[in-house]
């Protein structure tokens, strides 16, 4: 029981931070780092982050070798 849950908040946390990638690729806006303390709490911020920018990139890289979605022109 303990376990399926701290799996079930392990991905919750890994979808937030793919969400906070999106978002960052799409507006240009992400989270402050350097407003976390210097050493292992910013450390792990970081790389938090970046464990969403490398789940959005397998994502992104999947779906654009996909016939099932297609590319939209901007208006």
């Amino acid at each position: 029981m303990v376990l399926g849950r701290f799996f079930h908040y392990a991905v919750d946390a890994v979808f937030l931070s793919t969400v906070l990638a999106g978002v960052r690729r799409s507006s240009g806006f992400r989270p402050d780092t350097t407003q976390v303390p210097e050493g292992t709490a910013r450390s792990v911020a970081d790389t938090y982050l970046g464990i969403g920018e490398t789940i959005f990139d397998m994502i992104q890289g999947t779906v654009v070798n996909s016939e099932y979605f297609k590319r939209e022109s901007r208006r």
